[in-house]
């Protein structure tokens, strides 16, 4: 034999040898499978496969040249490799020889075993189905049970699978009860059935699985699962070498929102102008940037954007970077749920819309169904069409479609249109779908119509702690499916929601988002154009968690005691339990110097704490573990430090183990610990905790003194920090070895987090402490502790758990059962809590207890009257329950009343009242009223007491309705009389009015006398009305309105006065403050004027005026008046100290109206300048020249009879008077005599008139302030001639005179004889500034009349110029 194969041999023996005790784990696995507990298992399970070496690796196809290169090099190869084959057939059979003798010492070993009953082959975990790629590896792998152990073969397309036939394809592993088949670089042959049967005398079980090996480069089907990958278009190699670190995770979103998904690279070279290549696909299309899509990358990110969600968008994304050695990429699913729909109940929009069949005029539009799950069925689609580069949509089909395709005519030729859809049920219309882009040529449909049938079984296994993994069978009549829709539901809620939002394609698929602890079942429905199958059948229950695999390593190990011959050991468990509950432990042992490992006992530790004995003292020896659960043996952990075995003498204890965390929150954590095995020479008196930071080694203690009990709560940290822990042992000598330092912790609750809440049975009246756990595995319980020691049986209380819930329910409370307590939820994170029960809050929950055990009826209101219509009198009780057979009775003095005439008694179970209705309420009814109430065992009581005052009140008000009742049998009035104010601020008075008829009179009083009104009132509009304009204090008074008929007359009474009056006045004051305008300045002779206008104002309003804050009373200096338009405020004779602000307002009663005016600057300059100026005008004119009385218009007088003109003139100074006769002035004479007596008398008097003397003739009264001119009309008739009648002569215009003590003057024409200016203190407004009083110009002076003309009495109103002076 060549060295080189005996040297192989020898290895491969020495392998075998130093692993036997894999052997016997096969034997202890086989122990475990009587339990009989099914278990699912998932490619979660598998472990790495097996790597061929760089020498053997070969494709099949290499194996042509591989055989080239064998003859190349002759036949001494050849020779080597039959040689190798040949040892290692006879290695295979040496070590099942091995196997066999080492399982039947082992059974020997445990002669205290009762013997196996004999059972058939079965599977506990059969085998799964794979779709793989090219040139990976794939491994498929069962757990089977059955005695004694089966005998395990397997099968390719049911051949035998022979592993030495072709050495590095297969390898067949059979690691403690887990049978395994790994297929090493898979090649499309390698695709077919797989099977694995077992056998045993008591019979044989096949399971079966399909392997399905993909090639890159072809075609054929896809079978993407969500986390598989698109196949490779082309092959592209890169200098770069790119390395993925954090990518992006399964992903979920809603239509509209936006989202991205990042994954952070290193390329190496990183070359800041050459990015690597990269690539996105959502399911195995190859995306490009688009408006729907935005890629980015650069600075070690690749980014995909996509800026407006819709569920086409869902979807398998995959990103791929070429690098150095081909591709390197990530894959995870997004998920797009429905947008919120505008109308509740309205379906989801839409997908997928293509175009397809496009011609001249005539496209063909498609689109995929919406899932529905608690919406209504679909009844049809509506398909809109946009011409590209307008934003308006028109809607091509009247009536829905009930396909989801429709042809769309008249189209114009050439043009280029967008099409989308729209949903239709019974509660409304969907949102639109994303609109179509492109023309696609269209799948060959057969002509079967209708939706498909249901798909068949649906099975649900366990994925990861969030997902799982749904399977279903394809149904019959496919129909030209489009896909398939998975709908959830969790176990007990009876609400389905959907898993994908868009068709999926395949008979398989991983649903995301799961609740872990939840249960739930799946069903599935089948999608085609003509809507949604019938659902499947439900699948069985699955509960999410993590699927099943083999236990990580444990860790940690370290020594609690030694006495020279044994080590007591402790190890923390792993930190991944593979989804079942750990059984027991494997320990191996060696000598520090030695390599070989040898198994320290056949049995398992089921603790994990264990003495290892018969050691050799002074020796150092390493141990490692290995846990065990359903699935198997778990890996091995890392060989603990070297420990010597010598015997522990110090006074010291040792250190405390196995530290761990409950009730982790944001800024506190219970540590707990278990006492040291060894405790020196004195018992254990405390302990002391070390805290740090992790990473840091700077420890501190956080108890100063030593805490007597292995828990301590920590507080204050900080949010979010990691800590580490350790833990010191005291006794009378001394502080102890300090443990090893605990894993870190994060101060960070859990999300959702709970407490324990402490509540009473409202049935049974148990206190309770009740616990709902934020998650839960299958093999997690609720362990409740006292003091945090464990509760095991009490007859104090009693524990029941179910699901996610966990009650600790106390038998009979007492002081004994104050304390802490606390829970903790196994194979969990760390989920737990404690509460506090102390002597306050036992005593709390006693008297609710007792008042439970002891009820009564609880009355949500004692009995209670109220007066109904007709005067009935309503006695009632409300109990806030009461069930169906609940008996009552009331009594009145002392008296039991039962229903009868007069009497109505009555209940009402659903709100829990209780009625008795008394008729005939008089004065006999007087007392008192009790009501009593049995139901079950509760009771109850209520009494009220009528009697006194108290029933002198409720017998005016039954009276009062009784009345009531009667008055509304005729015309009445539903709402008596109100006001309101108008927007106009009239007062309306209003009233409503009810049946009434053609024949019914409405009548307005005031004071008992009838108000007649413009518009007659309508009885029949069911409303009348009298407004008061102008509202004020004159229209204070009673009111009345009289309706009547035939069948009676009703009267409503106001009385505006007091309250009533003052709330008006506010109403008026809210409407004219709102409407005020701004203040006006206005100068009158008197002073300067603020002017407030608005739409009406009067004096009984709330109206303030306020200069510099200080209130203005009205006065000498300051007056304040008004008018129905406006509110005013006058200085009189202003002077610098009233400048400043100036304020009015006017109060609601709720709130005031201000408006404000700064009077100073020039505002007040220029006001003052006006002031003085009117003030001269007004004295001028008081003051000027005028005609007081005492002249006529007209004189008629016969010749020669003499003329006498006599009046009264004023001035001050003394007027100046001159008399004119047509124009022409008169002077004294013989026969025209002019008299001017005391300054106030003037008189022309003409001696012996003649015809001649006939004209007209004017006096002329005028002094330094101005004057007036009036004409008279002299008319002289013959003796015998016939009197004339008498005709006014033209009045010459007035001539303005200059006044030496005004302004300049303004000249103004008055054709028509003016008015006199009012007086100086009248309220009403005066011109404004800009209109100037008028100033007479001086006139030429006019020539004298001739003597024979005769002047009549001018007009009085005329005004005369000043003539100018001689």
């Amino acid at each position: 034999m060549p060295a080189r194969a005996i040297t192989i041999y020898r290895q491969e023996q020495t392998q075998h040898q130093s692993s036997k005790h894999v052997v016997h784990h096969s034997r202890k696995s086989s122990s475990q499978v009587v339990k009989k507990k099914q278990v699912q298992a998932t490619e979660a399970m598998a472990e790495p496969a097996y790597t061929v070496p760089d020498f053997r690796e070969r494709a099949p196809e290499g194996m042509q040249e591989y055989q080239r290169m064998a003859a190349h090099f002759g036949r001494d190869l050849v020779n080597l490799q039959q040689e190798l084959h040949r040892m290692k057939v006879a290695t295979h059979e040496q070590v099942k020889n091995i196997e066999i003798t080492r399982e039947v010492k082992g059974m020997s070993l445990r002669k205290d075993v009762p013997a196996e009953v004999p059972k058939a082959p079965d599977f506990l975990v059969s085998l799964r189905s794979h779709t793989v790629w090219e040139k990976t590896p794939v491994k498929l792998f069962c757990t089977v049970s059955g005695q004694p152990n089966p005998i395990v073969k397997w099968y390719r397309n049911d051949v035998a699978i022979e592993p030495l036939s072709a050495p590095g394809k297969y390898k067949i592993e059979n690691k403690y009860g887990v049978h395994s088949l790994i297929i090493s670089r898979c090649a499309v042959t390698d695709s077919g059935v797989y099977s694995v049967v077992a056998t045993n005398p008591q019979g044989k079980a096949t399971s079966k699985a399909t392997v399905c090996v993909r090639r890159p480069q072809g075609g054929g089907e896809l079978s993407h699962l969500p986390g598989q990958v698109p196949l490779l278009s082309r092959v592209h190699r890169s200098k770069l070498e790119v390395t993925l670190l954090d990518s992006f995770g399964v992903t979920f979103g809603t239509e509209g929102e936006s989202i991205s998904l990042v994954a952070n690279y290193v390329v190496v070279p990183d070359l800041p102008n050459l990015p690597p290549e990269v690539m996105w696909y959502r399911d195995d299309t190859l995306l490009m940037a688009s408006r729907w899509t935005e890629m980015s990358i650069g600075g070690g990110v690749a980014k995909l954007a996509l800026p407006h969600l819709n569920k086409d968008d869902e979807g398998l994304y995959t990103v791929r970077f070429w690098t150095k050695d081909g591709t390197t990429e990530h894959s995870a699913y997004l998920f797009v749920k429905d947008a919120t729909p505008t109308v509740a109940g309205a379906p989801g929009a839409p997908m997928d819309v293509t175009v397809s069949d496009a011609n001249a005029d005539y496209v063909l539009v498609s689109w995929k169904p919406p899932n529905t799950t608690h919406e209504a069925p679909i009844t049809g689609y509506f398909v809109d069409r946009r011409k590209s580069g307008t934003k308006d949509w028109v809607q091509c089909n009247d009536s829905p479609v009930k396909v989801c395709k429709l042809p769309v005519h008249g189209l114009t030729e050439g043009a280029s249109y967008h099409f989308r859809a729209r949903a239709v049920n019974k509660d409304g219309i969907s949102l639109p779908s994303r609109m179509s882009c492109g023309v696609t040529s269209a799948e060959v449909e057969s002509d079967v119509e209708g939706v498909p049938s249901a798909p068949g079984q649906v099975i649900a296994s366990r994925n990861t702690k969030t997902s799982a993994f749904v399977q279903w069978e394809a149904p019959k009549h496919t129909n030209n499916l489009m896909g398939y829709y998975v709908d959830a539901s969790v176990i007990g809620s009876k609400t389905w929601f959907p898993c994908n939002h868009r068709p999926y394609k395949h008979t398989r698929f991983v649903v995301h988002g799961l609740v872990p602890g939840d249960t739930y079942v799946f069903r599935v429905q089948a999608v085609n154009a003509y809507g949604l199958s019938e659902e499947s059948q439900e699948s069985a229950p699955l509960f999410i968690d993590a699927a099943l695999s083999t236990p990580s390593s444990p860790y940690g190990i370290s020594l609690l005691n030694c006495n020279g011959s044994s080590m007591t050991l402790a190890w923390k468990r792993p930190k991944h339990t593979g989804g079942s509950k750990i059984t027991s432990y494997y320990l191996d042992k060696r000598e520090a110097e030695s390599v070989a490992w040898k198994e320290v006992s056949p049995s398992p530790a089921v603790h994990r704490v264990f003495t290892v004995e018969n050691l050799t003292g002074g020796v150092f020896y390493e141990f490692k573990v290995q846990a065990v659960n359903l699935a198997g043996v778990g890996l091995p952990s890392e060989p603990s430090k070297a420990f010597a075995c010598e015997a522990w003498t110090m006074a010291e204890p040792g250190p405390a183990y196995d530290i761990s965390f409950w009730e982790v929150r944001d800024s506190s954590i219970l540590v707990q610990w278990r006492a040291p095995v060894y405790s020196g020479e004195g018992p254990i008196t405390g302990y002391f905790v070390d805290m740090a930071k992790k990473g840091s080694s700077d420890f501190v203690t956080v108890n100063a003194e030593p805490v007597g009990h292995c828990y301590l709560k920590v507080t204050g940290l900080e949010i979010g920090a990691s800590y580490v822990f350790r833990v010191r042992a005291v006794n009378d000598k001394g502080v102890g070895k300090a443990s090893d330092v605990s894993d870190p912790v994060c101060a960070k609750a859990l999300p959702g987090t709970k407490e324990i809440v402490c509540g009473v049975d409202e049935e049974t009246g148990d206190i309770f402490l009740n616990f709902e756990a934020c998650e839960v595995s299958e093999t997690s319980k609720f362990s409740w502790s006292k003091s945090y020691n464990e509760i095991t049986e009490s007859s104090r209380v009693s524990i029941t758990s179910s699901g996610r819930k966990s009650k600790l329910t106390f038998v009979n409370p007492e002081t004994e059962d104050l304390g802490i307590y606390s829970v903790a939820v196994t194979d969990t994170d760390g989920v737990s809590s404690s509460y506090s029960v102390n002597e306050e809050e036992l005593n709390k929950v006693l008297d609710l207890s007792y008042n439970i055990r002891h009820p009564t009826v609880p009355l949500k209101t004692e009995l209670n009257y109220e007066i109904l219509e007709k005067g009935h009198v309503r006695f009632w009780v409300q109990a806030l329950k009461l069930s169906s057979s609940v008996n009552y009775r009331f009594i009145v003095n002392d008296k039991a009343v039962t229903s009868a005439e007069g009497c109505k008694i009555s209940h009402d179970v659903s709100t829990g009242i209780i009625q008795m209705t008394v008729e005939h309420f008089t004065k006999a009814s007087e007392g008192t009223y009790t009501i009593q109430i049995h139901d079950g065992k509760a009771k109850s009581q209520s009494s009220l007491v009528l009697v006194g005052d108290a029933f002198k009140v409720a017998l005016k008000e039954a009276e009062f309705q009784r009345k009531e009742h009667i008055r509304k049998q005729g015309p009445h009035f539903s709402e008596y009389l109100s006001f309101h104010v108008t927007d106009d601020c009239t007062v309306m008075l209003v009233c409503k009015l009810a049946n009434v008829k053609k024949e019914t009179t409405f009548s307005w009083f005031k004071e008992d006398e009838e108000i007649t009104v413009d518009v007659p009132p309508n009885p029949m509009s069911g409303s009348c009305s009298l407004p008061i304009p102008m509202f004020s204090r004159k229209d204070q008074g009673i009111y009345k309105a009289v309706l009547g008929d035939d069948r009676g007359k009703d009267t409503s009474v106001y009385d505006i006065s007091g309250k009533v009056f003052e709330d008006i006045i506010n109403a008026i004051a809210s409407i004219a403050g709102s409407s005020a305008s701004e203040l006006v300045l206005q100068c009158t002779p008197e002073g300067i004027r603020l002017q407030c206008y608005m739409k009406y104002y009067t004096e009984e309003m709330k109206t303030s005026w306020f200069h510099r804050d200080s209130k203005i009373s009205s006065s000498e200096k300051m007056r304040i008046g008004g008018t129905s338009e406006m509110a005013w405020m006058q200085i009189c004779e202003p002077t610098d100290k009233e400048k400043g602000h100036y304020t009015i307002e006017i109060h609601d009663g709720k709130k005031p109206h201000s408006r404000t005016f700064d009077l100073s600057g020039q505002a007040y300059t220029d006001a003052y300048a006006e002031f003085q100026r009117l003030k001269a005008a007004a004295f001028a004119e008081k003051n000027r020249g005028r005609v007081v009385g005492g002249l006529p218009d007209v004189v008629t007088i016969m010749e020669k009879k003499s003329l006498s003109l006599t009046c009264t003139v004023w001035g001050d100074p003394s007027p100046e008077v001159t008399w004119f006769k047509n124009e022409q002035e008169v002077l004294s004479d013989d026969r025209f005599k002019i008299t001017f007596e005391g300054g106030k008398f003037s008189s022309l008097t003409i001696n012996s008139v003649y015809v001649e003397d006939s004209g007209k003739y004017s006096i002329n009264v005028r002094n330094k302030y101005g004057g007036e001119f009036v004409e008279i009309t002299v008319s002289v008739y013959k003796q015998g001639e016939e009197i004339p009648e008498p005709k006014l002569g033209q009045m010459s215009r007035s001539a303005p005179t200059p006044k030496p003590a005004t302004p300049a003057p303004q000249s103004v024409k008055t054709p028509t004889p003016q008015t006199p200016t009012p007086s100086i203190k009248s309220p009403t407004p005066t011109p404004p500034p800009s209109v100037k009083s008028p100033t007479p110009t001086p006139a030429p002076k006019s020539p004298t009349p001739p003597r024979s003309m005769r002047s009549p009495t001018p007009p009085r109103s005329m005004r005369s110029p000043t003539p100018t002076k001689k």
